[in-house]
């Protein structure tokens, strides 16, 4: 992959023996120390600075801010004003504010490294206690101070109140079931602790749609039973037409979804007005809590403007220039669109790699209802053959005009856990051993039509299910189908709907379906490869055997396969393992394993997804992986730093 530009890099998380997660290595963080800071009033608040309504520059920050700097080609320090404009699908799409945003607790750099963020610092001691450092200082957008007491309340308020959250806390706060211990230390800090490491912490606060666990306390208060005014609330209640409180102080705590301007947030635009709409509007936080090197407050832009389209429009009218930054609603097949009106338009299209193991994945389905296709399934040779018969050459020249990367379902060469050998095992178009393991599997016998057939007699038919959502999927299918011909194996598709598909993968119904791949392709040694491991019943290769351990053995079927056992004993031995070079050790061993069996069939990787850029918009990168987790799509790039000239 081209070298990406620098980027912004937060205050490293501090390291102890046993740490679980990728973190940096730095040994300070790059904070203004107070008193000695020389700030920039941002012109656009000078009016409202200097009539009383907010306080200075200074004193709207955090004594120690977190400080971006920039020595990469591609970036460089920019001024403040602009409006940004983007098109977005539907109302809902609001929330885009929050995964762009990308103010995080801890969050991921451009090289996927945890890294403090809205945290001054991390302290992890054996992968298992937490102690999260605030800025003190740092304040809401409505100027409130943030402090332990926003994570308190979310704790014994929120989290723990059966009322708000019936269904107890969250997955990735549970440990076998088990809940940490929470304290609040002083004003600026608190600790989590578990009673083994927990791995899947850190990661989930970094997320696109990360884990809050805190809450604008002096906000939420007014709607909750235990401190609101009874009268207030319930007079509330009766003209929203609600419930209760509750489902009051659900309406009103939307950190995520972002569609209620009267909360106040921590990411750097602010919504100012509420769905339904045909325009979001938002202005920039003035507390906010990221500066440049020079002393400007982030962000660089003052507003972000959405304009709702729907979404069979949004090409077109990003390709006539209604967009200074678009990628929600393009597909590579637009790239031809957006090239054509670049410069009449005023933008430049660029092309970013996504980071899926595989674009598109053949997944057969080991808990195959049907007896004989389940065991024909089960046998690594059958799923072999099945992949040397594919021509990824020609998928690759035809619908992503060689672009993309004909590869396994993996990791991609972005990660450091890549190896060669994984993208490339059992995936040559050689349908002279494919016909040999066929063979060798005894099915021998053909019909009139060259069909091989099954041990049962019926002609060898795979029936592969689409959920229709992608047209390059569907014609992957009809591209293959003459390549499997060639070694005796009929192919037919069957579109349907995603729940239907779903479904029936779940029951056993589907044979083989197809799909993307790994959802993070560019790991590293400290990310989970629980994606490896049946752990869901949604998984479309083994889906009863993830159910089974989704619910601790309560439904679903345990694995009875030897390198499934073998996948699920490693992940544990992850689990527990204190020191990266065993987790590596890990990992390289379940992806060997998988590129030997060949669980899912992965065809092409690497596809580009096309990136709209108005010309005046400055510190965006030219080359970059576009990824909704790890990466928050433009999240990891920190749009904050986005500039017009």
């Amino acid at each position: 992959m081209p070298d990406r530009p620098d980027q912004s890099r937060p205050a490293p998380v501090s390291r102890r023996a046993g740490l679980l997660l990728a973190v940096g290595l730095g040994l300070a963080a790059p904070t203004a120390a107070a008193g000695d800071a020389r700030y920039i009033e941002t012109p656009v608040l000078a009016d409202a600075v200097a009539g009383g309504a907010l306080p200075p520059v200074a004193e709207r920050l955090p004594r120690r801010p977190h400080v971006v700097t920039f020595d990469g080609e591609e970036r460089s320090p920019g001024r403040h004003g602009g409006e940004l404009r983007t098109l977005v699908r539907n109302g809902k799409d609001v929330k885009l504010l929050v995964v762009y945003g990308y103010a995080r607790l801890v969050g991921y750099t451009p090289d996927f490294a945890l890294e403090p963020d809205i945290l001054e610092d991390v302290e992890v001691e054996d992968g298992r206690i937490f102690t999260l450092r605030l800025r003190p200082g740092h304040k809401w957008s409505d100027g409130h101070p943030f402090t332990s007491e926003d994570f308190r309340y979310w704790w014994d308020d929120v989290a723990n109140n059966p009322e708000l959250s019936p269904k107890g806390l969250p997955k990735s706060m549970l440990l076998d079931g088990a809940a940490p211990r929470f304290e609040v230390l002083d004003k600026w800090t608190v600790r989590y602790a578990w009673d083994r490491p927990n791995p899947f912490f850190l990661p989930r606060l970094a997320a696109a749609s990360p884990l809050f666990i805190y809450r604008p306390a002096h906000y939420l208060r007014q709607f909750h039973g235990r401190y609101g005014d009874p009268e207030t609330l319930a007079a509330t209640v009766k003209r929203e037409k609600v419930r209760n409180w509750a489902a009051l102080h659900d309406r009103r705590d939307n950190l995520y979804l972002f569609n209620n301007p009267d909360q106040p947030t921590l990411q750097p635009w602010m919504v100012r007005n509420a769905p339904p709409a045909t325009r979001f509007v938002a202005e920039r936080n003035p507390f906010f809590h990221r500066v440049d090197a020079a002393g400007r407050q982030l962000p660089y832009i003052d507003r972000v403007v959405l304009a709702v389209t729907a979404s069979a429009l949004i090409p077109a009218k990003a390709a006539a220039g209604d967009s200074d930054l678009q990628s929600r609603g393009l597909s590579f097949q637009d790239y031809a669109l957006l090239q054509e009106n670049a410069q009449r338009s005023g933008y430049r299209p660029l092309l970013w790699r996504m980071a899926s193991g595989a674009q598109i994945a053949l997944f057969p389905n080991l808990n195959a209802g049907d007896p004989v296709w389940r065991r024909l399934l089960r046998d690594a040779r059958f799923r072999r053959a099945l992949s040397l018969a594919i021509d990824r050459y020609a998928v690759n020249e035809f619908l992503f005009f060689g672009l993309g990367r004909e590869s396994n379902n993996t990791v991609l060469a972005e990660s450091p856990l890549y190896r060669p050998e994984y993208q490339t095992a059992w995936t040559a178009h050689d349908p002279a051993r494919a016909n040999a393991l066929l063979d060798e599997l005894g099915l021998t016998e053909r019909n009139a039509e060259g069909v091989r057939l099954l041990p049962d007699g019926r002609p060898l038919q795979i029936v592969v299910e689409t959920a229709g959502e992608q047209t390059t999927q569907v014609d992957f299918l009809e591209l293959i189908e003459q390549n499997w011909a060639e070694v005796g194996v009929e192919l037919f598709s069957k579109p349907s709907h995603r729940a239907t598909l779903r479904a029936r993968v779940a029951s056993g119904e589907t044979v083989m379906s197809v799909w993307t791949g790994l959802l993070n392709a560019v790991p590293t040694a400290d990310s989970s490869p629980e994606e490896l491991v049946p752990s869901s019943r949604i998984d479309f290769q083994w889906p009863k055997w993830g159910l089974h351990e989704e619910t601790g053995g309560a439904a679903g079927e345990p694995a009875d396969l030897a390198e499934v056992r073998e996948l699920l004993r490693l992940n544990a031995a992850w689990l527990a393992a204190t020191d990266r070079a065993g987790r590596a050790a890990i990992w390289h061993r379940m992806l060997r394993i998988h590129a030997e069996q060949m669980f899912s069939i992965g065809v092409i990787s690497g596809v580009r997804q096309p990136v709209l850029v108005s010309n005046g918009l400055m510190n965006v990168p030219g080359e970059a992986i576009y990824n909704w987790d790890p990466g928050a799509i433009f999240g990891v790039y920190r749009p904050d730093t986005f500039w017009f000239k």
